[in-house]
């Protein structure tokens, strides 16, 4: 658990014997009701912490699996804000009032859902179409050509002026802080800051920025760039992506740009660009692994997987083109056909969720896949033991927990994810300290699970190698390279990530970016974090 230094004597000492204060959900949600000092905050993001839907005329609502709810909601329970997004559910009209507001959670109403209605076909031109067909493939190194149509920009405008007026009737002309999440929203940061300039404005952008040549594709650079500099704060995953957008920044856009200390000036704004690696609830899904009904979710993995083989792999991903899916496939080819004493010891499964089947590069994704697992299992297959074992659709944290803990070994083959949660679920799952992570070094994840098995997940022979030395390193390596990943995901939570964000959007000011320079962030913030505790 990750802790914070307070001094004796404060509120947050205790009694003497536990000097530290833990990253917890509530101890964010203290933080947070002290350093907004009473203003608004507002959260945006295309998907919406909760959904209504319409059953047979019955309104239900629902909480999407998402790891940014987990991240946000203690902000926004604490806060009492506004949480600004897409109402995509069918039953979403007939819940809000008549400013489009939604009290949730529905079981304990804390903050404000304000939902905002993008019609389909804006909807398919600007998030299918400009983020996801264009910065999408862009952004992540997977050799995928991104497609570019001046339809799909005007959309993605249009939407992000749809956002902004939203989150102006919200703020109504006063100071609030505003925390925009991810690639959808890069035109909102400017036009909020133009509007309102007493708005103190963050933005993540959840997915890796390009380095400068690759961007120099974007056909509207300079207005996407001169948007994104409408942040006082603009957060990366890694330091790496930081270094990239500062390059681009240099290249592209009249900018004074200080990249020995992330920050940038244009038309007398200052942005300061920090990374802030995302992650999960540590403690909740060491519960949920630990929790009494485990053992019979287990035990429906095994009635799945049949014939009980000697060893289990497994794969959790959104059938995505960057996720290296095909590419796992192809390693365990060539795992046969080199170590073949795997043959009928080792069943591999690959848990595939469908998405954005409407675009039609990600639809022939997955009859690739699904081909692909039929090859395999062909070939390679015989009697009741199949070498793939093949589930595609989506399946809940309990399911999948389950089916991490009685894995040998989980591969994350990512071709470029900015971070990958699925490596710090399988760690954060693992409460019997076994098990091995083979994961991709062009995952945000591998920089700090440095205890995993890295491998280039373009090279098959190079997964297949990392699979059979998994399967036969020993207990001891084993627990011993788990402990130490577990510390780091346990100490670098979920909420120690929302936490450093809040605490730099309250202390925005260049004298406090160019004095922190050269010290690390976390001592800096976490200090001043003691301090008024």
């Amino acid at each position: 658990m990750f802790r914070v230094w307070v001094p004796e004597g404060s509120p947050g000492y205790g009694r003497g014997e536990k000097p530290m204060q833990s990253w917890t959900k509530e101890y964010l949600q203290s933080v947070v009701a002290d350093r907004l000092e009473g203003r608004k905050f507002i959260a945006v993001s295309n998907r919406e912490p909760y959904i209504h839907v319409n059953r047979d005329g019955q309104i239900e609502c629902m909480q999407p699996a998402s790891g940014l709810t987990t991240a946000l909601d203690p902000i926004m329970r604490a806060s009492g804000g506004v949480w600004v997004a897409h109402g995509s559910g069918n039953g979403d009209r007939a819940a809000v009032d008549a400013y489009d507001h939604v009290a949730v959670p529905p079981d304990d109403p804390s903050y404000t859902l304000r939902r905002v209605w993008v019609p389909p076909d804006l909807e398919r031109r600007y998030y299918y179409g400009l983020a996801n067909e264009g910065l999408w493939p862009l952004c992540h190194i997977a050799f995928h050509r991104p497609q570019f149509r001046r339809e799909d920009w005007e959309a993605y405008r249009l939407a992000n002026e749809l956002f902004a007026d939203a989150v102006l009737e919200e703020a109504a002309g006063e100071s609030a802080f505003v925390f925009i999440q991810d690639y959808h929203f890069g035109l909102l940061p400017r036009m909020l800051k133009r509007a309102n300039p007493k708005l103190v404005i963050a933005q993540f952008w959840h997915i890796p920025w390009p380095n400068r040549e690759t961007f120099r594709a974007f056909p509207w650079k300079q207005e996407l760039l001169d948007g994104l500099l409408g942040n006082d704060l603009l957060g990366f995953h890694v330091r790496y992506h930081c270094t990239n957008f500062l390059e681009t920044i240099d290249r592209n856009i009249e900018a004074m740009v200080d990249a020995d200390h992330g920050f940038v000036t244009r038309g007398g704004h200052g942005t300061l660009v920090r990374p802030f690696p995302i992650s999960i609830d540590f403690d909740e899904h060491c519960r949920m692994a630990s929790s009494r009904d485990m053992g019979a979710a287990m035990a429906k993995w095994w009635n799945l997987i049949g014939k009980v083989p000697e060893y289990i792999g497994i794969g959790i991903d959104r059938v995505d083109y960057t996720k290296g899916i095909l590419e796992r496939l192809d390693a365990l080819d060539v795992l046969f056909t080199e170590y073949p004493e795997y043959i009928g010891a080792l069943s591999f499964v690959q848990v595939a969720v469908p998405s954005r089947t409407s675009i039609p590069g990600y639809d022939r994704l997955n009859r690739e896949v699904i081909q692909k697992v039929e090859y395999l299992n062909n070939k390679w297959g015989f009697g009741e033991w199949k070498p793939v074992v093949f589930v595609h659709r989506h399946l809940d944290q309990k399911t999948l927990t389950a089916l991490r803990l009685i894995s040998d070994f989980c591969v994350v083959s990512s071709l470029h994810d900015g971070m990958n949660l699925v490596a710090k679920e399988f760690v954060a799952s693992r409460v019997d300290e076994d098990g091995v992570l083979i994961l991709s070094s062009f995952t945000g994840a591998a920089r700090e699970l440095t205890d995993a098995l890295r491998v280039n997940p373009f090279a098959a022979d190079e997964i297949a190698r990392a699979m059979h030395t998994a399967m036969t390193m020993p207990v001891c390596e084993r627990t011993r390279r788990m402990r130490r990943m577990r510390e780091t995901v346990s100490a670098n939570n979920v909420y120690h990530w929302a936490g450093r964000i809040l605490m730099r959007l309250a202390n925005i000011d260049v004298e406090d970016a160019e004095s922190d320079a050269d010290v690390d962030d976390v001592t800096v913030e976490l200090a001043k974090v003691a301090e008024v505790a």
